[in-house]
Formats: structure tokens, sequence, C-alpha cells
């Protein structure tokens, strides 16, 4: 013996409608969660490096006073494609203008300052972040630090 079970046309459509309704809301949260993954690094927010400028002082055998300038690190690794934020802290030297060959990166840090400043390095390579007062040995320096985009 068969059962025959009626349903009212008016539960039917609303069963229907909620089963859409689920399906749309499902297939939207989806595809917001596939766009917001698939969006590039540098949409993101950038990875804040911190660097601080050094000083090292000794004193000859003779008795003359020699310094060298540098940037600590001394080397910092960054992915390709990365939104990168530099925080250079003057801790020793006055001012220290520097440039990022290859990257198109200018700034100045000042002592008790921090400059920032920010890049994205398409290309993988070797950029060295030269202060421009403490360019050979005469003035402390050189003062090369470098970024290795990977």
């Amino acid at each position: 013996m068969r059962k025959v079970i009626f349903v009212k046309k008016s539960k039917f459509i609303w069963t229907i409608a909620t089963v859409i309704l689920v399906v749309t809301a499902g297939a939207y949260v989806g595809w917001r969660l596939s766009e917001a993954a698939s969006k590039p690094a540098s949409a993101e927010a950038p990875r804040v490096i911190h660097l601080v400028t050094g000083e090292f002082v000794a004193t000859l055998d003779n008795g003359k006073k020699i310094e060298v300038y540098r940037w600590d690190p001394g080397t910092v690794i960054v992915p390709r494609g990365e939104q990168v934020e530099l925080r250079i802290t003057g801790v020793s030297g006055g001012s220290h203008p520097f440039i990022i060959e290859g990257l198109g990166v200018t700034g100045e840090v000042r002592k008790g300052k921090t400059a920032v400043v920010r890049f994205v390095a398409e290309k993988a390579g070797t950029y060295p972040i030269i202060c421009q007062t403490h360019t050979d040995s005469l003035s402390g320096g050189p003062m090369v630090g470098y970024i290795v985009v990977q």
C-alpha cells in the first residue's frame, strides 16, 4: 500500500525559497573569501622592518681616533612583490641622507628621529642602501647596507 503525502503549495514555495536563499548566501560568502585570498600582498599592510644607524669608534696605536658608521641590521631580506616599510632610527651621527639604489627610494635619518620609507620591490636582486654623508673611509664610511629581494 502506498502512502500519499500532501504538501501545501505555499509551504512548498517557502521551502524552495529558503533553499535558494541559503545557496545564494553560501555562494556569495565563498566568492568574497576567494576574492580576499587572491589579492596581492601589496594590498595588505606592509611588512615593517626596523633599522638603526650605528657608529664604531676605535683608537689606533698612534693615538689617532677612527670611526665608521653603519646600518643595523646591515642586510634585510624581503620577498619579491611584498610592500615594505623601513623605519630607520638615527642613533649615531647627525644626519644620514640615503638612497636605495635600484628602488628609487631616498630619505634622511637624523639623530634622535625615525625616518620612514615604503617600497615594493618587483624584481629580485640586491639593492644597496647608501648613506650620502659617509661614502668613504675619510668620512667614516662607507656606510652601506643591503636590501635583498628574493
